[in-house]
């Protein structure tokens, strides 16, 4: 007869999210996630497999917390303006109680860059390739040239990682000053 969980997975998972989002993967031992789930080695194993497993539902877990910004991003009408609220709206999630400076998914992205793990690449090129094209749509202008729009959403893309990254030593002024100027060349 098997034994009824004693925790809520959704609530282990978040610790766990926010344990690879302040330490990375590589440096997030099993002993760090069994003390922080609050759960030990066995269940951890017997219910996600492994810590990479705990590790890809943290992802999914993360990509569902940020999903509301994303689909305000995605319906709003106001093109360009709204990758700039979008960029607001990400640092703002960075500043909140209990979640950590930097951006979980540019944080793995920057992590797993040289890695072959295809399952994490395949969930972060997924993310990242999302990003892109919802930017070139809303940079989609008839003035300009579908090359110029690409140049731009990639520009924009890789701003993104730098804001992330920022986020991490600088202070409001500097983020929003930074935000400021990458639109003033948009």
């Amino acid at each position: 007869m098997s034994r009824k969980k004693q925790y809520i997975e959704e609530e282990v998972i978040d610790k766990a999210m926010r344990l690879f989002w302040r330490n990375g993967y590589e440096n997030t031992s099993m002993q760090m996630l069994e003390k922080e789930m609050g759960i030990n080695k066995f269940s951890i194993y017997s219910s996600f497999g492994n810590k990479h497993g705990v590790f890809i539902k943290s992802i999914e877990l993360y990509k569902r917390k940020t999903n509301k910004m994303f689909t305000k991003l995605k319906e709003e009408n106001n093109g360009i303006n709204d990758i700039k609220t979008f960029f607001y709206d990400s640092v703002d999630v960075c500043y909140q109680e209990g979640n950590h400076k930097g951006c979980l998914m540019t944080n793995t992205y920057n992590e797993f860059s040289n890695n072959t793990d295809s399952e994490i690449n395949k969930l972060i090129n997924f993310f990242m390739n999302s990003l892109k094209e919802i930017f070139i749509q809303k940079l989609k202008d008839e003035s300009k040239s579908s090359d110029i729009i690409l140049k731009e959403a990639n520009f924009l893309l890789l701003a993104k990682h730098g804001l992330a990254a920022a986020t991490r030593v600088n202070n409001k002024k500097e983020i929003s000053d930074y935000i400021e100027m990458i639109f003033k060349n948009i």
